[in-house]
């Protein structure tokens, strides 16, 4: 059974930094291509970003180019998304996301497991 378990989500003040963390269990992490999703209140699960199983190749949402990085340790199977210069509307439960196959910017559907999510609140 593979599980997909976020971390490191919070309240942090406008500005602040956050690095949200998802550990795989049940499959080595390199077996997967990863993504990270987000889910404001009210809103459909939104793309964010997504690194390739090698780690060569990694993807954004257009608009957060340069506030977010994705990253990965397969030898500690987790990926890692690091979040600056957060804003109030960045506010949303952050999920990773595994998938098998590779694709550009598969949809939400398109991912083979999920995980719970984290909540991370921004303050104004």
């Amino acid at each position: 059974q593979v599980l997909l378990v976020e971390s490191g989500g919070g309240l942090v003040q406008a500005a602040g930094s956050l690095r949200l963390s998802c550990t795989v269990s049940g499959r080595t992490l390199s077996t997967f291509n990863m993504g990270w999703f987000r889910q404001r209140p009210g809103k459909e699960r939104e793309f964010v970003a997504s690194i390739t199983r090698s780690g060569s190749s990694t993807y954004y949402e257009d608009s957060e180019k340069g506030r977010l990085t994705i990253s990965r340790d397969d030898a500690k199977n987790t990926v890692y998304l690091q979040m600056n210069s957060l804003k109030a509307e960045d506010t949303a439960v952050y999920y990773c996301a595994a998938r098998y196959a590779f694709k550009v910017n598969p949809s939400v559907d398109e991912y083979d497991y999920w995980g719970q999510g984290t909540q991370v609140t921004v303050s104004s």
